[in-house]
């Protein structure tokens, strides 16, 4: 049996004559500058997130780095978020002109630990930048409550976390902005790139918009020097048919992890856990062995593919060697991104594939 990572044509086809007729439209009207699939999107999206207003941007790195621009950071302020992320995260702090501060994970739910980054504030911090990793949201209590004590901004970075939640809440509705990423993989993604930022601040949306679209105030006038980060509006179109079905996404994910959960409890395997009062959609399902790169190759040789989220933490990349880290700097990060390993997980992901899965999963252990 061959299983892959991801499978993007099981999820295209169910959708594809309705996608087709979509691009159709697009291409027939031929309104394809911030047209009505983007505007009706962003209107779509806020809705489904709680959130006053959306601005479709380029990419979830970009829907970062404008929505830091939208907030008022400046070059030298400092941005506290997590080691352990996607490395965009740090590279939109760094591009707009911040300075990133690593704050140190929980070792059961991989996101930024609220203890560790109150120890992280100085006079220069303006903002947390907390990632709701793998599909879970991060403790949003005690870091909202340090921002209003310390006058901090929170930029979510809620790229994996679409339709996630936190005591009945979703992300990106929390803090100043959410930023979401379309990349294809993602639980509600594209077909190629895209972004959005959620915000319940007009003003915030407002200078978005701008940033995205080179500054521009009104015809032949730019306010600002910004960027040409407009979300396209074929991929706005697909967006809004795949809108409608991430709840339905969702389900499916949560309904493989229980799955999973259910075949492996009873191996060495550490597997995800999902924090009390937060729902979990499972962008990726993230388990944790010692024996990581052993299992990885044994499934590879099974046919079943996997992937590895983080390999190597953001503070000791070779991009990030200005800022001073070293090696045992932040040990959990460090610890997991030598334990941790994706299985798959998508919508379409048949019984009998999960099945499989678990039982090379079995043999790994009964063979090592």
């Amino acid at each position: 049996m061959n299983i892959p990572l991801v499978d993007l044509k099981a999820g295209y086809q169910p959708l594809k004559a309705e996608i087709l007729k979509a691009v159709e439209g697009v291409l027939e009207g031929m309104n394809l500058h911030i047209g009505p699939n983007v505007r009706t999107l962003e209107s779509e999206f806020a809705a489904y997130c709680g959130s006053k207003y959306a601005v479709g941007v380029g990419s979830g790195t970009d829907a970062i780095l404008i929505a830091l621009k939208a907030a008022g950071i400046k070059a030298g302020d400092e941005i506290i978020t997590t080691p352990h992320t996607f490395f965009a995260t740090v590279e939109a702090i760094v591009l707009a002109g911040a300075v990133p501060v690593f704050a140190d994970i929980d070792l059961e739910t991989f996101d930024i630990d609220p203890g560790q980054a109150e120890k992280k504030i100085t006079k220069r911090t303006k903002a947390f930048l907390p990632v709701h990793m793998y599909g879970q949201a991060a403790d949003m209590k005690p870091l909202l409550a340090l921002a209003e004590k310390h006058g901090l901004k929170v930029i979510e970075d809620a790229c994996q976390a679409h339709g996630a939640e936190y005591g009945g809440k979703l992300c990106g509705s929390f803090g100043t902005a959410g930023c979401f990423s379309f990349y294809y993989t993602k639980n509600l993604g594209a077909y190629g790139e895209g972004g959005i930022i959620s915000t319940d601040d007009q003003a915030l949306a407002e200078s978005a918009g701008k940033y995205r679209n080179h500054g521009h105030k009104s015809k032949y006038e730019h306010e600002m020097i910004a960027y040409n980060s407009r979300l396209d509006e074929v991929q706005a179109a697909i967006l809004r048919i795949r809108l409608k079905r991430l709840d339905e996404y969702n389900a499916a994910r949560r309904n493989i992890a229980a799955k999973y959960k259910a075949l492996l409890t009873d191996t060495p395997l550490i597997l995800p856990k999902e924090a009390e009062g937060r729902k979990h959609v499972y962008h990726l399902y993230v388990v944790r062995s010692k024996e990581r790169d052993a299992l990885q190759q044994y499934l590879a040789d099974a046919g079943v593919g996997t992937g590895i989220h983080y390999k190597k933490p953001v503070h000791l990349q070779e991009a990030c060697a200005a800022f001073g880290y070293r090696e045992g700097d932040f040990p959990v990060t460090e610890r997991i991104c030598n334990e941790i390993l994706s299985l798959p997980i998508y919508p379409e992901l048949k019984d009998e594939q999960i099945q499989y899965i678990a039982t090379k999963v079995k043999e790994f252990y009964v063979k090592g």
